[in-house]
């Protein structure tokens, strides 16, 4: 009579075992052997809409088991927000661990080739939880940036073009925050003290970089063109600078600025306004601030393209050197019938 209570009891216990393991330790995705599953919980996620969308995508072989070991763990109370990658083979155990701690994983936020603040809002809302409009608010706000030591027309400065890891829920604030860090390394000393030499501030030299920027289409020639608005500022003249005339008329991508565009009344247009404009024209690239930082020295003072559409120019010296390199480009322009 003992002995066959002890196999009952071992026949008991070794059925709990099973249950347990089956409920907390057995593999419980169906992602593949070498998948994984994106899993985004937005804030404010109730613990249903979680289910919903584990069954919809079919993420789970055995939901019944998972949301059990759920609730025991009180997961429905502690469900945070964000991005979260699940494996194959992952438990139900590891999974609630996962989502109860909020062990998230970063999202890489690009930044590359960016004119103004709502391209910029719009591009990483499409990577990130919070919404475009919230990030646009936020940069217009001038109290908010001027803490930073912004303005509206400059905050574009504060953002530098390169990759980036963010948790997905991040906030528009602690964004902004993050960026200011990465905007603080990278004007370090040394950049700092090349932008004193040259009488500029680091926001005028991101001013400057946007126009240098604009008119290379090939890095190598970033330091001489740099080399020419440098020139043109220590004379006092003014710098005639065809892409701020684009940023002005906000047509982007146009190939040809007339001279009626000339006289478009706008800051931005540094055939009217001596000095800078009020801010950048784009999101300038480091290479491009580097490029003024470290401008070639000589003595041109005007480039215009070159008309074999290498995307390279030739530089002068003297305003009837230039006027008769832009008479070659713009023949070459009406000959390609490029009238804007």
């Amino acid at each position: 009579m003992f002995r066959k209570s002890v196999y009952v009891l071992l026949i008991v216990g070794g059925g709990l075992m099973a249950v347990g393991y089956g409920l907390f330790r057995s593999p419980n995705l169906c992602v593949g052997e070498d998948r994984t599953y994106d899993l985004y919980i937005p804030t404010g996620m109730t613990f249903d809409s979680l289910l919903r969308v584990l069954e919809r995508d079919t993420v789970l072989c055995r939901p019944l088991t998972f949301r059990l070991v759920a609730r025991m763990k009180d997961l429905p109370s502690h469900l945070k927000p964000g991005h979260y990658l699940l494996r194959a083979g992952m438990d139900n155990r590891t999974l609630v661990a996962m989502l109860r701690g909020g062990f998230q994983v970063p999202v890489r936020v690009v930044l590359h080739n960016i004119n103004t603040v709502e391209e910029l809002a719009g591009r990483v809302a499409r990577q990130l939880e919070f919404d475009s409009l919230s990030l646009v608010s936020l940069l217009k706000d001038s109290a908010f940036i001027a803490q930073y030591g912004f303005d509206t027309a400059t905050v574009i400065a504060l953002f530098l073009p390169d990759t980036y890891e963010f948790y997905w829920n991040v906030s528009p604030e602690r964004f902004v925050k993050r960026m200011y860090r990465e905007y603080k390394r990278f004007w370090d000393r040394d950049r700092r003290e090349r932008a004193e030499a040259l009488g500029l501030t680091p926001v005028e030299v991101a001013t400057l970089a946007s126009i240098v920027q604009k008119e290379a289409l090939h890095a190598d020639e970033m330091p001489r063109i740099a080399g020419v608005y440098l020139n043109r500022l220590r004379r006092g003249m003014r710098l005639q600078a065809d892409p701020t005339i684009v940023f002005a008329l906000r047509q982007e991508g146009r190939r040809r600025v007339l001279k009626k565009d000339l006289h478009i009344d706008s800051p931005y247009n540094t055939y009217i306004h001596a000095g800078l404009p009020p801010g950048p024209i784009c999101m300038p690239a480091k290479q491009a601030i580097d490029a003024v930082l470290h401008a070639e020295q000589h003595h041109y003072l005007y480039f215009c393209a070159k008309d074999d559409f290498s995307g390279y120019h030739n530089f002068a010296r003297t305003l009837t050197e230039h006027n008769r390199n832009a008479r070659l480009y713009r023949r070459a322009l009406n000959k390609k019938k490029i009238y804007h």
